[in-house]
C-alpha cells in the first residue's frame, strides 16, 4: 500500500505556494492564471476560498466535458509537468467514476495528443508527474474533465525545467515520490524544523544548513531482521538514458544495505546500484547509468538487520542525458534494428549458401498480394522462383541486440501454398556465437495469402540476434513465405486490441474513433473483421494485424450508384501542410469509386482531394494526400457502389500527420490501377 501524507511530510493540501510560478503553472489561489475554460463546454469553477478549481457535477449529465486550456507554452529544455488532483466518487457509487485527461496540443497539428489519463477515485489529493520532451514547437496544455458519478478538482499545475525523477525534497509534495508503508520502518522528511528521530541526523545537502530538507530512514523502530523501507519515484513517461546521480549518508553502514532498483510497469525489478562500503560520515555522491526506454520507476530501498542499523539519508537526485564518467555504452537504436525492405536489407543478412530470402515486389494485380508497407513496395520472399528445395532452411539474421533489455519484436508474414503450415516460418534467438538457440515463435495454421502481424516479447541477459527461419521439409510440402515490416522496440508488447489508436490515427480495432455517419443502415459504412460475405471482392483481413477490424461498404446491400459517407471528427485548422495517410482495398470486377473530400467549416460544398475508380488490386494499397487548411474542417470518405455486387470497398489505418507527406504518390490516377501482367514478380 502506498501512503502519501504524514510519512512524506505534510499532506498535499498544504503544498507550498511559489509567488512567481513558471509558465504553464497555476496554484489557483485567486484566479486560473494563464488557463481558461473553453466556453463551448462546462466551466471549471474557482473555489471561493481559493486553493483549487473544480467541475460542478450537481446539475451535469454523465459524459459532460469541461475543458481547461493553457496559453502558448514552449519546452526548449526537458520539462516536468506535475498535476495535483482529486477524483471523488459520489457516495455509494464507486462504479462509473469521472475521468481526468491531459492532452498536448502542438501548434502545427490538427489533433490533440493524449499524454495522461486517470479515473481512480480517491479521498485525498494525488500527484501525477509527466515528462515533456524538449521541442522547438509551441504547444498548449489541454485538461479535460469527463463527468461520471463524482466530482473532479485540480489543486495545482506546475511545469518546471528538468526530469520528473529529479528531486531535492524542498517542496512539500516531494516531487511525487511516495513511501511504501511498513509498520516498523519508513522514509521520513528530515531537516527544517523536523526533529522526530532518535538519531543525530545531518544537515541537508542542497543548502548545507538546517533549513533544507532531505529524506531519511531510521532503524530505531526495527523489530525484525531484514526490515525494508522503499522510496518510489514517479514513473517515467518518456524514453530517457543517461547518468542518474544522488547524495547519500550512511550511519553504521555494516548493519544496513542501501540499494537502488528500477521497476517496469509489469513489476520486474532490476538492481542498478548498491553500497559496497560504509562510506564517509559526510554526504557521498553516487552515479549510476540509468536507461528507461519504456516506463520505469526508481526504488531507493534500505534493508536493516536490526535496531542498531543507524540511518540512511538521501538528497539531491538529479539526471543528465549524458553517460556517467567512464561509461561509453552505445544506446540501442530501434531504427537500426528494424526494416521495411524498401531500399535494401537494412542491417539484416543471410546465409550465403542456398537461394535464401529474395527481396521482391509485385505490381498491383488481382491474384498475388503486394507488400505490407504500401502495397506497391518490396518485401522478402523465401523459397522463391518456384524452385523450392526439400529440406531447405533459409535463415535471415537481424543485428546484434544488447543484453538485459526488454524487447518487443513485431513483423508481418504471409504464407502461400504449403500443405502443412506448422513451422514453415519460425523465429529463433541466437547468442552472438550462434551456438545457443531458442525458438521463441513459429507459425501455426493461418489464413493463406493474408499479411498477418506477429508480436513477440523477449529479454535475454546476453547480446543476441533475432533469426527468421523458413523451413521446407519435403517437395510436396513446399510453398512461399513472405516477410515485411520488421520492427524491434524496447519495452513490453501491448496488443493493439487493448490500446486505443495513437493520436491522429484510427485503426478501427476498438471502435470507429471520432468518425461519424449521418445515418446508419445496411448501405452505410460497416466495421468488420475477416472476409466480406461476397466472394471475389473485399479484403480477406484488415491491414493492421490481418485479424483486426476495418471499415467497408457491403455492395450486396446497396444499389448501383448508391453512396456512403464516413466523416472524421472536427480537425483544427493550422498553417502549413497536412498529410493524410490511409490504406484502401478495391478488389472486385464491379468496383465503383472511392473519393476523399475536404469540408471546411462554413462552406456548403466539399472539395475533392483524391479519387480512385474501379478495381485496383487484391492488396491493401497506401494513399498519401497532402493538403492545406487554416480553418476547422473535416475529411469525408465517400464510397460509391459499382455495377455489380462484387464492389466492396474498404479502408483502414487512417492517420493525420503534421507537415508534408514524406513521400508522395501520383494523385492524378483515377482509373483501374493494375498491371496487365497480372502475376509478375520483380526480383
Amino acid at each position: 500500500m502506498l501512503v502519501r501524507g504524514i510519512l512524506l511530510a505534510v499532506q498535499a493540501l498544504q503544498l507550498a505556494r511559489a509567488v512567481d510560478l513558471p509558465a504553464g503553472s497555476c496554484a489557483f489561489e485567486e484566479n486560473t492564471c494563464s488557463f481558461d475554460s473553453v466556453l463551448a463546454f462546462r466551466p471549471w469553477i474557482l473555489n471561493e476560498e481559493g486553493h483549487y478549481i473544480y467541475v460542478d457535477s450537481s446539475f451535469a449529465k454523465q459524459g459532460d466535458r469541461a475543458l481547461l486550456l493553457s496559453s502558448d507554452l514552449q519546452a526548449e529544455e526537458w520539462s516536468c509537468l506535475r498535476l495535483v488532483y482529486q477524483i471523488a466518487a459520489s457516495s455509494g457509487s464507486p462504479s462509473d467514476p469521472s475521468q481526468l485527461n491531459l492532452y498536448v496540443r502542438f501548434e502545427d497539428e490538427s489533433f490533440d495528443r493524449l499524454l495522461w489519463s486517470a479515473n481512480e477515485p480517491s479521498d485525498s489529493w494525488l500527484i501525477a508527474s509527466l515528462d515533456l520532451q524538449n521541442t522547438p514547437k509551441k504547444f498548449k496544455i489541454l485538461i479535460e474533465g469527463v463527468l461520471g458519478l463524482g466530482s473532479i478538482a485540480l489543486f495545482e499545475i506546475k511545469m518546471t525545467t528538468g526530469y520528473c525523477i529529479e528531486c531535492d525534497f524542498e517542496e512539500n509534495h516531494l516531487c511525487g515520490f511516495v513511501n511504501r508503508w511498513n509498520p516498523n520502518v519508513n522514509w521520513f522528511v528530515g531537516g527544517g524544523t523536523s526533529r522526530n528521530s532518535h538519531s543525530v541526523l545531518p544537515q541537508d545537502h542542497t543548502f548545507k544548513n538546517e533549513l533544507g530538507h532531505y529524506m531519511y530512514v531510521d532503524s530505531v523502530y526495527i523489530k525484525h531482521f531484514q526490515e525494508v523501507a522503499q522510496l518510489i519515484s514517479p514513473m517515467t513517461t518518456a524514453p530517457m538514458s543517461g547518468c542518474l546521480s544522488f547524495y547519500y549518508q550512511l550511519q553504521q553502514g555494516n548493519d544496513n544495505v542501501f540499494s537502488l532498483y528500477s521497476r517496469d510497469v509489469t513489476g520486474v525489478y532490476e538492481e542498478i546500484w548498491k553500497t559496497n562500503s560504509p562510506g564517509n560520515p559526510a554526504w557521498n555522491l553516487a552515479e549510476v547509468e540509468f536507461s528507461a526506454p519504456y516506463p520505469m520507476e526508481l526504488i531507493f530501498e534500505v534493508a536493516f538487520n536490526g535496531p542498531k542499523g543507524g540511518y540512511v539519508a538521501l538528497d539531491d537526485i538529479s539526471f543528465s542525458p549524458v553517460h556517467c564518467q567512464n561509461q561509453t555504452e552505445l544506446p540501442f537504436s530501434a531504427i537500426d534494428a528494424s526494416c521495411d525492405f524498401e531500399e535494401d536489407l537494412c542491417n539484416f543478412y543471410q546465409d550465403k549458401e542456398g537461394p535464401g530470402w529474395a527481396r521482391v515486389k509485385v505490381k498491383p494485380n488481382m491474384y498475388r498480394t503486394g507488400d505490407h508497407t504500401s502495397g506497391l513496395g518490396y518485401y522478402l520472399l523465401a523459397n522463391t522462383k518456384f524452385t523450392s528445395q526439400p529440406g531447405y532452411i533459409g535463415r535471415l539474421y537481424g543485428p546484434t541486440l544488447p543484453g538485459n533489455l526488454q524487447y518487443c519484436l513485431r513483423f508481418y508474414y504471409a504464407i502461400y501454398g504449403f500443405l502443412k503450415m506448422r513451422d514453415t516460418l519460425a523465429v529463433y534467438i541466437f547468442e552472438e556465437n550462434h551456438v545457443v538457440q531458442e525458438k521463441i515463435w513459429s507459425v501455426l495454421e493461418t489464413p493463406r495469402g493474408v499479411w498477418m502481424e506477429a508480436e513477440i516479447a523477449f529479454k535475454k541477459p546476453m547480446p543476441t540476434k533475432v533469426v527468421f527461419m523458413s523451413l521446407c521439409k519435403s517437395f510436396w510440402d513446399c510453398g512461399l513465405v513472405a516477410l515485411d515490416d520488421i520492427t524491434i522496440e524496447l519495452g513490453s508488447c501491448r496488443s493493439p486490441e487493448k490500446l486505443p489508436s495513437a493520436p491522429g490515427e484510427c485503426t478501427f480495432e476498438q471502435d470507429e474513433c471520432a468518425f461519424t455517419q449521418e445515418r446508419r443502415n445496411r448501405s452505410s459504412w460497416h466495421r468488420r473483421r475477416g472476409e466480406t460475405p461476397t466472394s471475389y471482392t473485399g479484403p480477406k483481413g484488415d491491414h493492421t494485424t490481418g485479424v483486426g477490424y476495418y471499415m467497408y461498404i457491403e455492395a450486396s446491400h446497396m444499389v448501383y450508384g448508391q453512396k456512403a459517407h464516413l466523416s472524421s471528427g472536427p480537425l483544427r485548422g493550422v498553417t502549413g501542410k497536412h498529410c493524410l495517410a490511409f490504406f484502401y482495398h478495391m478488389y472486385g470486377a464491379g468496383t465503383g469509386l472511392l473519393s476523399v473530400y475536404l469540408k471546411k467549416e462554413g462552406d456548403s460544398e466539399e472539395s475533392l482531394l483524391w479519387r480512385r475508380r474501379g478495381e485496383q488490386s487484391i492488396s491493401w494499397l497506401r494513399a498519401l494526400i497532402e493538403y492545406s487548411c487554416e480553418r476547422q474542417h473535416q475529411i469525408i470518405f465517400e464510397a460509391i457502389r459499382g455495377m455489380s455486387i462484387r464492389s466492396d470497398i474498404a479502408i483502414d489505418d487512417v492517420k493525420f500527420q503534421a507537415g508534408p507527406c514524406a513521400e508522395m504518390e501520383d494523385i492524378t490516377q483515377q482509373s483501374s490501377g493494375y498491371s496487365e501482367d497480372l502475376n509478375e514478380i520483380d526480383y
